[in-house]
């Protein structure tokens, strides 16, 4: 048989698998709330999986190793900045909000939560967090796309748009089927792929080298890639050389894009108890490094490995993000070739499908209940749900058929967005009894513009757009809540009782949540 079918068989299993995991979470799925955050039932495993895997998408396996195999380590300040990123949003946004989200009128979706939380009567808070995850989720989403569709031309040597069509309907067909479950469940699926995949296709081109030694100092002095002018990369170990501070604030500042990034923080929200956070920490962190250090190698070796190897060609030689796929196309037997390459396929479809349900969610429960004074059935939002969700996909695939920009910058574009927009608000809302509607407001749209008007600008080759977005986002909400209204006693109380639960649960693990959240708020 040829390389192409292999692949083919390798990644219909691949796909038949989710779908089914999609049809067993459509048999679980009854309530709407069950469609939309899995009635509050994610074990940490699966939690930290899936917030990972939705996390990181295409570009830990695509996006990342072509940026550090044409720049070099510089780059890697991006990755430095999300692991400690990470790390903080687990640590102090994952219990509280978890607590927090059920208390405040059992919040399913975050801009119900920030409505709830700030009794926002006007709904202008509601609406306009979810507009701004309608609009950047559109530009996230369309960035998978772009990405099956190299995918596929990578690995068939087949159509853009055919490989792009392909990846998105089967992502589509799961969500659309099993909902809020299935996504965290495939995503789960997928990260134990990525996580794999990560570590077996760096260790094997590593040792298909002659000299396996050569990959600490080839790129320095020698042509590789784009680097073509008989000099190499000389600066390319160099954390530090070639790249000013500005653009080293700026690669660090991705890690402020987690306090607000909807897909990932709905995992917190969904969790089984708060105290479950702390194990789902130890596994997600542990995944990410793991996952990072194998995308960096695979980088690295592959400056020697293309250069070396004169039949090994590279798809994409424009911003080289095909590297991982070829070394698996080139490095195995084709079956197993095929079942690594579905790692990539795994990261698209993890992140296109979490982000496809919140745009859902933030349309049908914080736009359409809003402007519809009538109660709809479960049944009903259920459907409509899974609609806007094939509506969501189709606009996202007609921005990606002529993509403009590389999967980084799509992705870093939407991450700044929402880090700004929505970063400083979480924080707040969680942590600063003080701040009220009027502050969240107006924080929420400094951080939208800014973050778009930077990153439209020139500005943006010196600084990302994430550092000026969430600082001035955080003053505004600040100065904002400080000259208005105080929060009402209502308001604080309910923020004290949601304190209280937290550090209840955190310091004793074996409490029962539901218990102990009823104690406390009769008690408030």
């Amino acid at each position: 048989m040829s390389d192409n079918t292999w692949f083919i068989i390798a990644i219909v299993i691949y796909m038949l698998v989710m779908v089914l995991i999609g049809y067993w979470s459509y048999r679980k799925t009854e309530k709407y709330d069950d469609y939309m955050l899995a009635g509050r039932g994610l074990n940490p495993f699966v939690a930290a999986m899936s917030a990972g895997a939705s996390d990181m998408s295409g570009w830990l396996l695509m996006g990342l190793p072509g940026a550090l195999f044409v720049t070099g380590m510089s780059e890697l300040w991006i990755a430095v900045g999300l692991t400690i990123g990470a790390w903080a949003n687990w640590m102090w946004v994952a219990p509280r909000l978890r607590s927090y989200s059920e208390i405040s009128a059992n919040s399913i979706t975050l801009p119900s939560f920030f409505e709830n939380r700030l009794r926002d009567k006007s709904r202008a808070l509601r609406i306009i967090a979810a507009l701004i995850i309608i609009v950047f989720f559109t530009f996230y989403i369309s960035s998978g796309m772009v990405a099956g569709g190299v995918y596929w031309e990578s690995t068939f040597g087949g159509d853009y748009l055919l490989g792009m069509a392909i990846v998105a309907g089967v992502t589509v067909l799961y969500t659309f089927i099993g909902g809020f479950l299935a996504v965290s469940y495939t995503d789960a699926v997928q990260g134990t792929i990525m996580f794999f995949s990560l570590i077996i296709v760096p260790v094997m081109a590593y040792f298909a080298l002659a000299n396996p030694m050569d990959i600490w100092s080839f790129a320095n002095s020698n042509d590789y890639g784009p680097h073509t002018d008989g000099i190499g990369n000389p600066t390319y170990f160099s954390m530090i050389s070639g790249i000013s501070a500005a653009a080293i604030i700026g690669n660090l500042g991705w890690g402020l894009g987690y306090f607000g990034q909807p897909h990932i923080v709905v995992r917190f929200m969904a969790l089984r108890t708060p105290a479950e956070a702390k194990q789902g920490r130890r596994i997600g962190i542990s995944w990410m490094i793991i996952c990072l250090i194998g995308a960096t190698f695979t980088a690295i070796i592959s400056t020697v490995f293309f250069a070396q190897n004169p039949d090994a060609n590279i798809t994409d030689t424009r911003a080289y993000e095909s590297i991982f796929l070829d070394l698996a196309r080139m490095l195995f037997h084709p079956l197993i070739a095929g079942l690594i390459l579905t790692a990539v396929l795994a990261a698209i479809m993890s992140t296109m499908s979490s982000q496809l349900l919140v745009t859902a969610s933030s349309l049908i429960e914080d736009l359409l209940k809003v402007v519809k004074k009538d109660s709809l059935s479960e049944r009903t939002l259920i459907m409509l749900s899974r609609a806007t969700v094939i509506i969501l996909a189709i606009i996202a695939a007609a921005m990606a058929i002529n993509p403009s920009d590389s999967i980084l910058g799509l992705v870093g574009f939407a991450w700044a967005g929402f880090g700004s927009a929505f970063g400083p608000i979480i924080l707040a809302s969680l942590y600063w009894k003080r701040l009220n509607a009027a502050g969240a407001i107006s924080g929420m749209i400094t951080g939208a513009i800014v973050s778009i008007a930077w990153g439209m600008s020139p500005l943006s080759d010196t600084l990302y757009e994430i550092i000026p977005g969430f600082a001035l986002a955080t003053i505004v909400m600040v100065v904002v809540s400080l000259l208005t209204k105080e929060p009402s006693e209502e308001i604080l109380n309910e923020f004290e009782t949601a304190k209280d639960l937290a550090a209840a649960v955190e310091s004793n693990e074996d409490v029962d949540f539901a218990d102990a959240a009823q104690k406390l708020s009769k008690e408030s």
